[in-house]
């Protein structure tokens, strides 16, 4: 499922800007459609302007960093096909902590007796 080009996993990291864009337009509706501070012009148009303002500015910042999340993860994907490309992942064998774990096992020299 793709909205605005996003992925899935992408929209789910934008929620955290979406919810207080949601809280942003629902004041910019209350106040549109109640005025408890008067109707003054300058003063209602200087508060209309911060929050509209803040809106456009949060919703540009979270388009833009959607569109960096998603940039990253495919150029992530694509290095990973550069350096591996039957998609076969090969785990390097770590003999020295097999060793190690294998001595701590069997030996009981370093503990008390009950």
């Amino acid at each position: 499922m793709e909205l605005f080009g996003f992925e899935k996993e992408t929209l789910l990291d934008l929620t955290v800007n979406v919810i207080p864009l949601g809280i942003i337009l629902f004041f910019i509706a209350a106040f549109a459609v109640v005025s408890p501070f008067g109707l003054d012009p300058v003063f209602s148009g200087l508060q209309f302007s911060l929050m509209i303002s803040m809106f456009l500015l949060l919703a540009v910042l979270t388009y833009y960093a959607g569109r960096a999340v998603e940039d990253a993860e495919r150029a992530e994907e694509e290095h990973a096909t550069l350096d591996d490309p039957d998609g076969a992942t090969e785990l390097a064998d770590d003999d020295e902590s097999t060793e190690d774990d294998a001595e701590l096992g069997s030996d009981d020299e370093g503990l008390p007796e009950a």
